[in-house]
């Protein structure tokens, strides 16, 4: 087969597919756009043609005249917990991917005081169809916010700071009630919980869980130590030497994310303790490497795909008018019994 010199491919405009494919410019249009609205037999023609002349829609031409960039933002935050949000991100992906829409990363983990005044100037500028935040990232410069545009904006893991913005989640509090209730009802008695950030929407919202689990057990502040954290491995390090100094240690550690518990677990073990034969320790996420520690972690496992994909669906309903989404769909997570808890001790 002789190859096309790439000058004439470059050549090709949409009327020479339509003439070869013995159509018109608005069916070939049709065809690479909603391909699914063309008879099959017509669509094979256009894309013979498109494969015969190497022709190259513009997009940004038909972006233009459609009023449409078919392009999302997904906002990571600061507080970013890479092997967590890589699962939420690829059911975004996948979701927005099968729409034909494309992402657009914005990242706010960089420290460049450039970072969000782009993300707001494309926002502003028509460049973005809507917006995916995770955990709470509202890009503003200036005291001009994303929310400020009207574009439809969905909130993914936390609720987002604005009015009604819609928000997939996971029933935090019902989670953390799961995780203590797990080691009580093994019979520790004396707890640690191992902290989020402080102000962290899901930590508000599993700190009281926690609490409340305590309480309908008939324990009280007495019973359980609190290791402040941020959701990483630096937190959890910090927490097991903490544990270390105890003169009285807990039996059963509940922690707010999966990272804090294997480091806080490697840490302990370090030293001599054995898990869960001395320790106890429930995780939360559900993240891939809980699975090839040495014990497997116990841990809450979050749907982070649906959480992605879900979370990409309403958007897309916003952004094509259809009805208005629920206020808060909440996602329930589940708790994966593994090997790092166990019955206490006697």
């Amino acid at each position: 087969m002789q190859r096309r010199d790439p000058r004439e491919a470059a050549k090709a405009r949409i009327g020479d597919v339509a003439r070869a494919a013995g159509v018109s410019t608005a069916t070939v249009s049709r065809a690479l756009t909603f391909p699914d609205r063309v008879l099959e037999e017509t669509r094979e023609r256009v894309f013979a043609a498109v494969r015969q002349l190497g022709y190259t829609p513009n997009v940004a031409a038909r972006q233009l005249r459609a009023g449409s960039s078919r392009t999302v933002l997904v906002v990571v935050g600061k507080r970013r917990n890479p092997p967590f949000f890589s699962e939420v991100l690829r059911g975004i992906d996948v979701a927005l991917g099968q729409a034909g829409y494309s992402v657009l990363m914005g990242n706010l983990d960089i420290h460049d005081d450039n970072t969000e005044k782009h993300l707001v100037d494309l926002v502003f500028g028509g460049f973005i169809d809507g917006a995916l935040v995770l955990s709470n990232a509202i890009p503003s410069f200036n005291g001009r916010s994303i929310i400020d545009s009207g574009m439809p904006i969905v909130a993914i893991c936390a609720e987002a700071d604005g009015p009604n913005i819609p928000a997939v989640l996971v029933d935090d509090e019902v989670c953390c009630r799961a995780q203590t209730r797990y080691l009580i009802e093994m019979g520790h008695r004396h707890l640690a919980y191992i902290a989020g950030p402080k102000g962290n929407f899901n930590e508000l919202e599993r700190y009281p869980g926690f609490l409340a689990e305590l309480a309908a057990a008939g324990l009280g502040p007495d019973d359980f130590v609190r290791f402040e954290g941020n959701y990483d491995f630096a937190s959890g390090v910090a927490a097991g030497e903490a544990f270390l100094k105890l003169e009285r240690r807990p039996t059963g550690v509940v922690s707010c994310s999966d990272e804090m518990a294997i480091a806080f677990m490697k840490t302990i073990r370090r030293a001599g303790v054995r898990v869960p034969e001395d320790v106890s320790i429930v995780g939360f996420d559900g993240i891939e490497i809980g699975d090839y520690v040495e014990p497997t972690l116990t841990t809450i496992r979050q749907p982070r795909f649906e959480l992605g994909s879900t979370g990409a669906e309403i958007l897309l309903g916003m952004i094509k008018g259809e009805t208005a989404p629920p206020r808060v769909t909440v996602l329930k997570g589940e708790l994966d019994k593994r090997d790092s808890a166990g019955p206490v001790k006697v």
